[in-house]
């Protein structure tokens, strides 16, 4: 993102914070509570938002050298991805041509051949079949033919996109509209991938996904948590087609005050998200990124997993290490003291646990509670303020998508279709 976008960002934070103000969609609208639990709405999601669209799997640095490879089972098609001897990203069915076992087992790893488990085909990480044992028993099969099935792949701005189906189109830059150049700026290809949580739980995938789109429960939920380190009730927000960005200010954006605006940057006073439709939240910090993957359950509208990938810059691991080494890195019983963390290096490791962990303990556990509330038949629908605009937003473009009428304005005693 240019600097000046940066700080327009940042002074209109301020401005929010000085005034008692907040974003505002002018509207408030009602979302009917079928679309978290109606079987047949969740079918048509899958085909069209995981069986049949581009799926971002990970960062550039997931696969960090060549022959690195990972394995993805989220969205119906087993996935091997890899860097081939010659460093190029590509994606295979994860199936061996003989019988369709499941060539890779293992989560990642490094590998310039993959051998299948059960009658030992072999093949390279460019795809070739390289050898059948006992072809004098088997028969005769033309190798140069029955390679691992290729699938559509792409790696640009540090993103990794995989197609489920083998003639799937990816384009990246109408993926991403407008938003592609502020993605291209972040250099996600520099990031350095050290690890990731998986959280799976009782919400439906949209709930999981609207944890995302609001301030408004900031200092209500996360008072005692993330409410010490960010102010709440701000949020300077645009949307790119189906995308979105989304900003909110730490306390320690007022520390800018005090500095000349050519030093300022967006992650020391705020945190930055960008929304990619459909699924994928891409939360930028101060050193930091984080890659959260959310998923439905195939059959299930009920259930959903979300991956959240963590990745750091060079610089701030170095950081880290220093720190940790001379004792002035963070503790656990530091994270939300506000004077401790001006006084001392962030802990990465364990400030991305608090992090996965209030996710899980605290906003999925009010989307289980509105899951099961969904489900009782009594609730038709939930209302999204005009402080809300991204739950607007993401809700209107899967409609939208999906063919369905956008949401209805909200009318007090009223309900939605």
């Amino acid at each position: 993102m240019e600097h000046a976008k940066q700080v327009e960002i940042l002074k209109e934070l301020m401005s929010q914070i000085d005034e008692k103000r907040n974003v505002d969609a002018g509207v408030m609208v009602e979302n009917p509570v079928a679309s978290y639990t109606c079987p047949d709405m969740a079918a048509r999601e899958w085909e069209t938002f995981f069986r049949d669209h581009p799926q971002i799997i990970g960062l550039t640095g997931d696969l960090p050298t060549s022959s690195s490879f990972m394995t993805v089972e989220d969205f119906g098609t087993p996935v091997l991805a890899c860097r081939d001897t010659d460093g190029k990203f590509r994606a295979f069915l994860n199936a061996c041509r003989h019988r369709g076992v499941k060539l890779v087992t293992e989560e990642r790893g490094k590998k310039a051949r993959f051998s299948c488990p059960f009658h030992a085909w072999t093949y390279d990480n460019s795809g070739a079949l390289l050898a059948i044992p006992q072809p004098g028993h088997f028969g005769a099969v033309d190798k140069s033919a029955m390679g691992m099935i290729e699938l559509p792949a792409v790696e640009k701005y540090g993103l990794l996109f995989v197609h489920p189906k083998r003639d799937g189109v990816i384009d990246v830059d109408a993926m991403l509209g407008d938003l592609a150049p502020e993605i291209a700026n972040w250099q996600f290809e520099r990031m350095i991938r050290t690890g990731e949580t998986t959280i799976s739980k009782r919400l439906n995938w949209k709930l999981a996904n609207d944890t995302f789109g609001e301030t408004y429960h900031f200092q209500k939920l996360h008072r005692n948590t993330l409410g010490q380190l960010f102010y709440g009730d701000n949020l300077a927000y645009e949307t790119f087609g189906r995308n979105h960005r989304f900003v909110f200010a730490s306390r320690f954006i007022d520390a800018l005050r005090e500095m000349p605006e050519e030093e300022w940057a967006l992650p020391m006073g705020a945190t930055l998200l960008y929304y990619i439709f459909p699924n994928i939240q891409v939360i930028i910090g101060r050193g930091t990124t984080n890659l959260v993957k959310i998923y439905p359950h195939v059959g299930d509208p009920t259930h959903s997993t979300s991956r959240i990938g963590h990745y750091f810059t060079e610089n701030a691991l170095a950081t880290e290490k220093e720190a940790l080494a001379t004792g002035n890195a963070l503790t656990l019983a530091e994270v939300y003291d506000f004077e401790a963390r001006k006084e001392k290096v962030l802990n990465l490791a364990v400030v991305n646990a608090v992090f996965d962990s209030t996710i899980e303990q605290e906003d999925y556990a009010m989307g289980e509670r509105i899951q099961q509330a969904a489900e009782s038949g009594a609730l038709e629908t939930v209302i999204f303020g005009r402080n809300e605009p991204a739950l607007h937003h993401y809700h209107n473009s899967y409609r939208e998508a999906l063919g369905l009428q956008p949401l209805a304005a909200y009318r007090t005693g009223g309900s939605a279709t």
